[in-house]
């Protein structure tokens, strides 16, 4: 089960948020929210809430926010807004505005179920006593011929 969260047209350079993705990427989503406002980036702030979203996506369904991991962050790119600024001698200076979109995929943490063992007996492979009782019975005809086995 999946549960999406995004947030388009931010304006923030798709480079700092990935900055800060780096951190929080192998957390559990809740730790990662109690981190990001320590980070000390301008990039948390957008990102804790897409994360926050997210969760409560989840918890709408029903869904505990212990037993949620992070199946992707995605920070895109958007457009870009051409901007100038005044520089010497009464020319131009051209620079972008950059803008991200950033996309959070939270997954169900899976429990593996326990199996019980099975009994020895029944693991015992049955081909493998046929192929052992005809390589000795191999083994047999050679040392009666003579043979070297």
């Amino acid at each position: 089960m999946e549960f999406r969260a995004t947030q388009k047209y931010l304006l923030a350079s798709p480079r700092k948020l990935r900055d800060v993705v780096v951190y929080i990427k192998k957390l559990s989503p809740s730790k990662a929210v109690e981190i990001l406002p320590f980070i000390g980036k301008r990039a948390a702030e957008p990102l804790a809430k897409v994360i926050k979203s997210a969760i409560a996506n989840a918890k709408a369904t029903g869904v505990n926010e212990s037993d949620l991991v992070f199946k992707e962050i995605q920070i895109g790119e958007g457009p870009r807004l051409s901007r100038w600024q005044a520089g010497a001698h009464g020319r131009v200076k051209p620079f972008k505005k950059r803008m991200s979109h950033i996309r959070v995929v939270l997954g169900v943490l899976e429990k593996m179920p326990v199996q019980s063992p099975k009994p020895l007996a029944d693991t015992k492979d049955k081909n493998a006593d046929k192929t052992k009782k005809e390589s000795l019975a191999k083994i047999e005809k050679k040392d009666e011929k003579g043979g070297k086995a």
